[in-house]
């Protein structure tokens, strides 16, 4: 382009337009969101997140980045009943067994995804030049000159130097460009064939454990079950499932699928606590990238944000955080003096993607449920990866803390390669492997048995 765009049109008004809007807002533009659902005035779940009902949270890179663009979120947050906890201290049994709770890790903050939206949207309704335009679907984009023209069903017009698809899975970005004649390649995918059932709780008194638990699914198991505390004193709990495993939204099959966990703490949390919603499930967790600003045509003006971009297996909670990471970039570069190059600007966005994009996918080649098989060089680093994660539930500080910093986006895949953890992998061949880490006691208190001798 050649000056810096006055105004923008945000197409989509969940998480990704709203950090979105937070951008343009810091960087002094004017941004219009345009919103096909009508949003409420309240947290409530809405038809255009489908997904609402399951558990949602910034991973800890997400949490400062929103925080730069939102300056006292995590405060609010936490005001609205949102739990803060470090993932630390989270019981966690992955692969190979339980990890350790006695070495710090990132913070999380958890609430439930309307909570979570409703917070940020309000913050962003307040931002001087930002518009929500809501109850309207956009029908055609076109191009006129140097300027789009976003065509809504109201039949209202707008006009925008620049264009911000964060429309989310249900894109229709690659119509829209090949009715301008722009051929769009197809995305990358990779579907696992993830299934989750998700039921809310609420507590009756008193509980032995505050952070969340979490049984992972593996190859060989293909189920796991994940309990986050939210506000309200209530809990979020999920059943998933690969393949043939995906749960379904049945109340006894639920309650049966966390009984035949290969552990039972999710199973023990949710028999002392008190149902207060159906069984919700969601199927559409595969692994989709577009090729966006690969090929030259791309056009000036327009770029994808968030799931628009890239969706991930939601398993692994890195869309809202790659979605906040990629608002900086789109503030940095409309802050900038230079003229905004969206092809160039595109590419950094996928940059955003790149690591959490392999993390996903890799794992999720692991599964028989999934399309596509692993290469051989994900199969050697697939193989160095459980060497690490036998290191971590084993007590390893820094196989646990390279994990950490990976998982949570706040340092290069790199960490996982340093000479350090080489050779605490020789060592743990050479000697004998320390003491897995136990079983949490915390979770002794959520044990039937444990409680009836208690008289609880």
């Amino acid at each position: 382009m050649a000056e810096r765009p006055s105004q923008v049109v945000i197409i989509g008004g969940s998480l990704a337009g709203l950090f979105a809007a937070a951008a343009c807002a810091a960087a002094g533009t004017t941004a219009t969101i345009v919103e096909r659902d009508t949003l409420p005035a309240v947290p409530a779940s809405r038809k255009g997140v489908p997904q609402d009902r399951q558990a949602h949270v910034l991973l800890h890179r997400g949490l400062i980045a929103a925080e730069e663009l939102l300056p006292g979120l995590q405060a609010d947050l936490i005001r609205h009943g949102g739990a803060k906890f470090n993932t630390g201290n989270m019981p966690w049994l992955g692969e190979y067994g339980w990890l350790p709770t006695w070495i710090p890790s990132y913070d999380f903050i958890t609430t439930t995804r309307p909570l979570l939206e409703h917070v940020v949207r309000q913050r962003v309704r307040a931002l001087s030049g930002v518009t929500i335009h809501d109850g309207v679907r956009v029908s055609e984009l076109r191009r006129s000159g140097g300027t789009w023209r976003v065509e809504c069903g109201d039949s209202t017009v707008l006009e925008a130097d620049l264009v911000i698809d964060a429309s989310g899975r249900s894109s229709r970005l690659p119509q829209w460009l090949n009715a301008l004649g722009i051929s769009v390649p197809d995305p990358r995918t990779v579907d696992a064939q993830l299934g989750y059932a998700c039921r809310v709780y609420r507590s009756r008194g008193p509980l032995p454990i505050s952070t969340g638990i979490m049984v992972a699914a593996t190859p060989e198991s293909g189920a796991g079950g994940l309990a986050l505390p939210v506000e309200d004193g209530q809990w979020l709990v999920i059943a998933t499932g690969y393949g043939d495993h995906r749960p379904s939204r049945g109340v006894s099959e639920f309650d049966q699928f966390l009984a035949d966990l290969r552990d039972p703490a999710v199973a023990d949390l949710v028999r002392i606590l008190e149902p207060v919603s159906e069984v919700a499930v969601y199927r559409q967790t595969g692994n989709r990238r577009q090729r966006y600003g690969e090929f030259r045509h791309w056009p000036d003006g327009l770029i994808a944000v968030g799931d628009a971009y890239c969706t991930f297996n939601p398993a692994f909670g890195q869309g809202i955080t790659v979605a906040a990471a990629q608002a900086l970039l789109v503030r940095d570069a409309l802050a900038s003096s230079d003229a905004l190059a969206a092809r160039r600007l595109q590419r950094r966005i996928g940059a955003v993607a790149d690591l959490p994009w392999s993390v996903v996918t890799s794992d999720d080649l692991r599964y028989p449920s999934s399309t596509g098989r692993q290469s051989l060089g994900q199969r050697l680093l697939g193989g160095w990866m459980a060497e690490l994660g036998r290191l971590a539930a084993h007590g390893d500080r820094g196989a646990y803390r390279a994990f950490a910093r990976v998982y949570h986006l706040m340092g290069s895949p790199l960490l996982l390669f340093h000479p350090a953890l080489f050779a605490s992998a020789a060592r743990s061949l050479l000697r004998e492997r320390p003491s897995a880490a136990p079983r949490p006691a915390v979770l002794n208190g959520l044990s039937p048995a444990v409680r009836q001798a208690r008289g609880t």
